[in-house]
């Protein structure tokens, strides 16, 4: 069961990147706030409005959860979470960082993930206990043991930050870049943790745990990855933040991230 619905999932992202595609130029530009908004609704638009009667659908009982930058713990039962857009900024500028991430999770536990890159056609997939993938072939997160040697980075979660975690994210890019070797801020999220996932990048934390991370984080733990809240706690969707990162450079990133609280 769990199989097929992951299969209809990802035949159903990959066919709402395709619409996508259609919105996408080099040349795109926003100058006001009306073109703005109205270019983020219309991309949302187009992916929502594919995904959300399908899944609907595809799982019945199901149900959807219509905020994807919310945070805290989520209602029981089977829940589709998805992020129709990660990095629609990106798309509305005429930039090609953006994905669209679709999870399940039961009871407050992620049962599969799916993220879809269009420009680059990368599919990843997770699913609990069952490892993760890239376009079908077993990812593993980097076998980097040295700090020094990693590269790292973080995000902004949502539009609009407080001023607590505004400085949260600054002092601890400033710790970070005197301890490995890149650091970089960056989105769609789920694009950072989904190369976190694939091995490419070595650490990537957040001091918001918004849902739409919710099935990027399962790519990660999946791949071999470790991921906590600042504790050093297993993460959990009701986590204020985490630290998703390779075994060997987790333990070292945490206590750079835990000095700067």
């Amino acid at each position: 069961m769990t199989d097929d619905l992951i299969s209809t999932t990802t035949d159903l992202v990959r066919e709402a990147g395709a619409r996508l595609r259609g919105y996408f130029a080099p040349g795109n530009r926003v100058a006001t706030e009306d073109e703005l908004f109205r270019s983020l609704r219309r991309h949302d638009g187009a992916v929502a409005d594919l995904l959300r009667p399908a899944l609907l659908a595809a799982l019945p009982g199901s149900g959807w959860e219509e905020d994807e930058h919310a945070t805290g713990p989520l209602a029981g039962g089977d829940r589709w979470v998805v992020d129709p857009v990660g990095g629609n900024l990106n798309l509305a500028h005429g930039m090609t960082d953006w994905n669209i991430g679709v999870a399940l999770v039961r009871d407050g536990h992620p049962v599969f993930a799916v993220l879809y890159a269009p420009w680059s056609d990368e599919t990843f997939t997770a699913a609990d206990g069952g490892g993760a993938f890239l376009n079908g072939t077993r990812m593993a997160v980097s076998a980097k043991t040295d700090l020094a040697l990693a590269l790292t980075g973080t995000g902004q979660a949502r539009p609009g930050h407080s001023a607590v975690v505004a400085r949260q994210v600054g002092t601890s890019m400033t710790a970070m870049l005197q301890r490995a070797l890149y650091v970089r801020s960056s989105v769609p999220v789920g694009r950072e943790l989904s190369q976190v996932a694939a091995g490419r990048l070595d650490v990537h934390w957040q001091f918001e745990n918004v849902r739409s991370h919710i099935g990027p984080l399962l790519l990660v733990r999946e791949a071999g990855g470790v991921v906590t809240d600042f504790d050093g706690k297993p993460w959990e969707i009701t986590s204020n933040g985490y630290v998703a990162a390779a075994p060997g450079v987790h333990a070292a990133a945490l206590d750079v991230l835990q000095n700067t609280l």
